[in-house]
């Protein structure tokens, strides 16, 4: 399975956005209208004493594929069905971050963890949902995210997060040299690189790295396919869950609607 749109996906993105701008000048538009909604203020579970609310859409239709990747762009992540992004007031913790592939250069720390994880494997499959995935997710919840709500999903629960999706999805699986499965990722195929939604490793192996090891995985087939960017999701700083994504090299972030240099931005805003 590969990263990149089939021909057949691109000739019809490609015919998607001729009829979407014919109607825009007066024809009728093929796209269906598309609603936004803002869900009701909840508990931030990323900032302690904060409240989140999110813009949500639903994804759905021939176009949706299409209008994903105009939306991943624009800093909205998928969950099932839905794209979201956060809308809360007075607040801006949340910043979209993606690798540019093309300027990625290893650095020491992620040099060593490559090294250290030669013996892994990885390969792409179809969003399908199996035992031997939910085992390991369960696992990582226990050990990793006990007071989520993650932590008490079913197996049907798990499929659900796998299998409910209207655009291109995969899982990316890591096995190591004995054949047992160590790290998955489920990841969205964009037609500029890929979202990386859901990763999930043994947390038994801490000195692998292989949440890390899971991007630079996905950073490599990019390279090798000539896709642009992988899309890792929301940097928070005030979140030692998310401000990880920071420590990677060739990083972007989404501010004033433009992406630049995740340092320079930083900068910018300080």
């Amino acid at each position: 399975m590969e990263l990149r749109p089939g021909a057949e996906n691109r000739q019809k993105r490609e015919w998607l956005r001729r009829e979407s701008h014919a109607g825009s000048t007066g024809e009728a538009p093929v796209a269906p209208f598309r609603q936004f909604f803002a869900t009701s203020p909840v508990a931030c579970p990323y900032v302690p004493g904060r409240a989140e609310r999110k813009l949500i859409v639903e994804l759905g239709g021939n176009g949706a594929a299409l209008f994903y990747d105009d939306l991943s762009r624009a800093g909205f992540r998928r969950s099932h069905r839905f794209a979201y992004r956060p809308a809360c007031r007075g607040c801006s913790s949340c910043v979209p971050v993606r690798i540019a592939v093309d300027r990625f250069r290893h650095t020491r720390s992620t040099r060593r963890i490559r090294n250290t994880n030669r013996d892994i494997s990885g390969r792409l499959i179809g969003a399908r949902a199996t035992p031997e995935q939910f085992r390991l997710f369960s696992a990582y919840q226990r050990l990793r995210h006990s007071d989520s709500d993650m932590a008490s999903m079913s197996y049907g629960d798990y499929r659900g997060m796998v299998e409910d999706t209207p655009v291109r999805t995969a899982i990316a699986e890591f096995r190591d040299g004995h054949g047992e499965l160590v790290a998955a990722s489920l990841i969205d195929l964009l037609d500029d690189g890929v979202s990386a939604v859901y990763s999930f490793y043994d947390p038994l192996q801490p000195k692998r790295g292989l949440g890390t090891w899971s991007v630079l995985w996905l950073v490599e087939q990019c390279q090798r396919q000539g896709q642009p960017f992988v899309y890792l999701g929301y940097w928070i700083a005030d979140s030692p869950k998310m401000a990880y994504k920071a420590r990677f090299p060739a990083l972007e972030r989404l501010a004033a609607g433009a992406w630049t240099d995740f340092s320079r931005g930083a900068e910018d805003a300080a």
